[in-house]
Parts: structure tokens; sequence; C-alpha cells
């Protein structure tokens, strides 16, 4: 055999070996481990980071049955209602109900638990399970009806996880989201997807939410209340699925907004709307392009409270209001939304047209005084109203019962006008029940930045739900 030979059956030899330890080595390796690493891109990573912050909430709570027997054979609803007069409420059958939704925390020191409002609304009872299996019985802090959005509380001995905060107000459109919950009561299912809009404005049976993030992620039944994430794992929005009719699309509320929201809830159990004291209506395009107003941007102020901070402030009525700390103003709801935005003692910068002048002015909101609530609800709905007590129920021929009673109309006045008439039982404004003077000027006091609200009106044994502008005169 050459020399050259040799050495080539050596090369070739030495070869076949490496191969052969090579082999051995991935066979023998633990299988995967190398594609594990390469698999574990950020949206494993943020889940992982993330989920033991996750929770699943149960809630219980009641209904009534109806006591007609006869109910149960599918009569005519006419027929039903007639029935139904002969059977006392309080017989009526009480039924627990459970439902599902998703939470996370977002304090793990103190215990609070942030999730949407109809997930835990009318619950009497509370249980919140963790990804460790882990289960508490939980308490209401707050909970505010037009955010969707409710503070829960859970007592623990050690910190429990928490999600790391995120801002929503960089989002950009297409970069990935991350939603984690509880669809159909099944645990920490996690979807992904993108941005697809920001400040979205969704329209229910009963409400408008505003500034909505929509994603492709599926947010499904038993998502709401669950954190939306950001690629880093931060907290970017709570996922809500109020918008019956969406297929393929998902909404959340962005984390910027709701933490105004959340330190009211926590500190004062509802949220307080700041206050400057002003009434604001849409300018016409005619007089806005009379103004030169740029991108027919502004709104007219048509009134100015008295020792108001819009007043202090030098705001005039006749004044139009371009935008409030940079945000243009077009529409009154956009209005409504900046001051939602803010809190009370918060100084905001308003830039205002005076004499087609550009004028800026800093005000200092604060929160609604109670006091001033009888002289609004003259000043825009033009009644006085009184305490229910034993002089006015025999002046007026009334039994006893909750409410506030109006004895006074001012003539031409919005509810004059409907045909409301001194006697009347004021019963209920927007959601909350009035059943004496404190109530009523908590509920004008809380619906005060409204451009319109529902009044629930008791005359003799009739009610009439009123559907009536706060800004008349």
């Amino acid at each position: 055999m050459s020399k050259i030979t040799l050495q080539i059956n050596r090369k070739l030899f030495r070869f076949t070996l490496l191969f052969a330890l090579l082999s051995l080595s991935f066979f023998f390796s633990p299988r995967g481990y190398a594609n594990v690493e390469t698999r574990e891109n950020n949206v494993v990573k943020a889940v992982r980071k993330v989920s033991p912050a996750v929770v699943n909430i149960n809630s219980q709570h009641e209904i009534r049955k109806n006591s007609n027997p006869f109910s149960k054979y599918g009569m005519d609803p006419r027929l039903e209602k007639f029935f139904n007069d002969f059977f006392s409420p309080e017989l009526s059958r009480r039924e627990k109900r459970t439902s599902l939704g998703s939470g996370v925390i977002i304090d793990g020191r103190r215990g609070y638990v942030l999730t949407n409002n109809h997930v835990v609304e009318k619950a009497t009872k509370i249980s919140i399970t963790l990804n460790d299996s882990r289960e508490f019985d939980a308490t209401i802090v707050g909970m505010d009806q037009d955010s969707d959005l409710a503070v829960l509380k859970i007592k623990s001995d050690q910190h429990l996880p928490d999600v790391q905060m995120g801002d929503s107000d960089d989002l950009m459109i297409g970069e990935s989201v991350i939603a984690i919950g509880n669809p159909f009561g099944f645990s920490h299912t996690v979807t992904t997807g993108v941005v697809s809009a920001v400040n979205r404005s969704i329209k229910t049976a009963d409400r408008v939410f505003h500034e909505f993030i929509q994603t492709d992620a599926s947010i499904n039944p038993g998502n709401s209340g669950g954190p939306l994430l950001n690629i880093n794992g931060e907290l970017i929005g709570i996922n809500t699925a109020i918008y019956a009719q969406a297929q393929g699309i998902g909404f959340a509320i962005p984390i910027n907004r709701a933490q105004r929201i959340i330190s009211d809830l926590i500190n004062y159990g509802t949220v307080v709307e700041a206050w400057i004291g002003i009434a604001v209506q849409p300018i016409e395009s005619s007089l806005s392009a009379y103004l030169n107003l740029e991108n027919n941007y502004g709104l007219l102020i048509s009134a100015v409270d008295t020792e108001s901070p819009a007043e202090q402030s030098g705001l005039k009525e006749g004044d139009i209001l371009i935008s409030i700390d940079g945000h243009p103003l077009v529409s009154v709801s956009d209005f409504q939304i900046q001051m939602k935005s803010v809190s009370v003692g918060q100084a905001i910068a308003a830039k205002v047209s005076r004499n087609q002048r550009i004028i800026n002015l800093e005000i200092k909101t604060e929160s609604f005084p109670n006091e001033k609530a009888e002289s609004l609800a003259y000043q825009h709905l033009g009644i006085i109203i009184s305490e229910m007590d034993s002089e006015i129920q025999m002046k007026y021929g009334i039994p006893p019962q909750p409410g506030v009673l109006i004895t006074k109309m001012r003539s031409g006045s919005q509810l004059d006008r409907i045909g409301v008439k001194p006697g009347d039982i004021i019963r209920q404004i927007g959601e909350e029940e009035i059943e004496n003077m404190e109530n009523f000027r908590s509920a004008i006091a809380k619906y005060h930045n409204h451009s319109s609200l529902v009044i629930l009106i008791q005359r003799e044994g009739h009610f009439y739900h009123l559907n009536v502008s706060l800004r008349d005169n």
C-alpha cells in the first residue's frame, strides 16, 4: 500500500469517527434542547412572567324568580303580567347564579386586583383563584360603570405576584400584543394579535365607551378583566367583552386612562370627577369659518358657574374652548372625555379663542361641591326640591316613601315643557336611587358633567323615565 493511500485512509477514518461521535452526541443529548432555546420567544417569556398575576374570578349573585305558578305553562305575556299582580314579590324564589371572569393583580403587597365592573356587578360573593390554585375570598374596593372598571382586594400573608405597568399612550398600530384570561371557564388561555386601532368608541345597549384599544387577539366571555400585554409583558390594557357583535375583534381599556380611575376607586370607592364649572356646546360650521378656527376645532362656552375654577381662571361665557392639555375639542364628548382623564386638584391648560385672539389659561380643577347641587338643578332643570318630611307629605297628601319632592317649577324649563309639576317625586337619577336630599345632591354632583341623564319620576302610583338634558336653560 502506498504512502499516499495510507494517508487518505487515515483521513477518511478520522472523518468517519468524528461524524459518528457527533451523531451519538445528538441522539443521546436532551432531545430538542437547542430547539427549546430557539422557540422561547418574547411571547413565551412575557406569558411566563405575567401568568402568576392573572386570576380567575368567580362571582355569585342572586336573581328573583317569579312566584306565579302559571308562568311555566307559557301563557301570553299580557295574561302573565295580569296574574303576576296577584302574587306578592316577597313570595318570589331566589336563585343563585355564577359568572366567570378574569382579573390581574396590580399591587401584590396590598392585594389589589383589577377587573371589569360587569364581571362583579351585583355580586354577593366573589372568590379568586390564582394560577398556582390558591383561592381567596375577595371584597369590592370600588366600581365604576362608566369606565367598566372595578378594583377588588384579597388578603394574603405573602406578597402576591403582580403585573408591571406599561404605557398605553405610545402604542403603535401593528405592534404585537398578548391577551391572557379565562374564556368560557378555561383557565389561563393565551391569545396573541396586534394593535389594530386606538381611540375606538364602542356603543352598547345603554352607553358609549370611548378611547378603547382595538386588537385582533381573541377576547371572549370569561376573558373580561384579564390583561392585555405588550411584547415585554407590561400591562397596557384591560380586556373587555362588552361588544357582543365582535367577531375576530377585541377591545381593551387603555391602562393610562385606567390609572386615574384606579386611584379614585382605591382612595374613595368611586370615581370623583374633576370640576371646572362650565357648560359647552358645539359650534356651527358657519360660525367656525367666521371665527377662522383651525380644522373646525372648538366648543362654545355657554355658561360659567359663579365662584367656579373656570371663573377664577378668567374664562368667560362666549369664549371658544379650543383644547385642553393640548387635546383638540370638536364635540361635547371630547370635552367630557378629557375632563374624565384629569384628577381633582390637577392644573389643566386651556387654549381659548376670544374676539379672534388666542388666550392660554391655567385652570385648577376641584371636586364638584355638593352644596351647589340644588342651584345647578334649578339652573339647568328648572326645579326646586324638598325633603319628604311629614309636613310636606301632609301638604301634598303623599304617604311616607323614599324620594325627594318637586315643590316648584321654573316656567318654560325643559321639565316644565315635558309636563313635570310640583308634587311629583324624584326616585332615581341615572343609576343612583334617590331616597333623600343627600342622595339627590350626590347624584347631581356625580352627573354634573354629563350632557343628559335619565330621571325616574313618580306621580301617584305611576312611574315615568325621562331623558333630559343637563344643559337646558
